[in-house]
């Protein structure tokens, strides 16, 4: 499956951001879907999964209670709602798609290319 993220951009500190990736191919709703960040100088890290069916999700403490995933199969589309965003938000923000349930890049065999979020005053 191809991937292709958007909806990066600047925001201000407690501002709200949704971003999207839409899949090509009709495999979409095969896969487990998650959303990882890299800020400059750092390992890249995981945000956000959630299951096939939109069902179970989980998220990094960091992230826990300011953000929401949520997918559309109809529409070969993963979101992420961020909220109450803070400057250590910052960060590429990259869809990948996985057969199984991980938060390991590695394990993920699909990625977008990267939508960048930046928080400032």
């Amino acid at each position: 499956v191809q991937l292709q993220a958007s909806g990066g951009g600047v925001v201000l500190p407690g501002g709200s951001l949704t971003l999207s990736c839409v899949a090509s191919g009709r495999t979409f709703s095969s896969y487990n879907m998650a959303w990882f960040r890299q800020a400059p100088g750092k390992e890249r890290e995981f945000v956000s999964r959630i299951t096939i069916a939109g069902i179970n999700k989980d998220y990094s403490e960091s992230v826990k209670g300011r953000f929401t995933i949520s997918r559309d199969n109809a529409k070969n589309t993963v979101y992420l709602q961020m909220n109450d965003l803070n400057f250590e938000d910052t960060a590429t923000y990259y869809c990948a798609a996985a057969r199984g349930l991980t938060k390991r890049p590695d394990l993920h065999e699909s990625w977008g290319q990267g939508t960048k979020l930046t928080v400032s005053s």
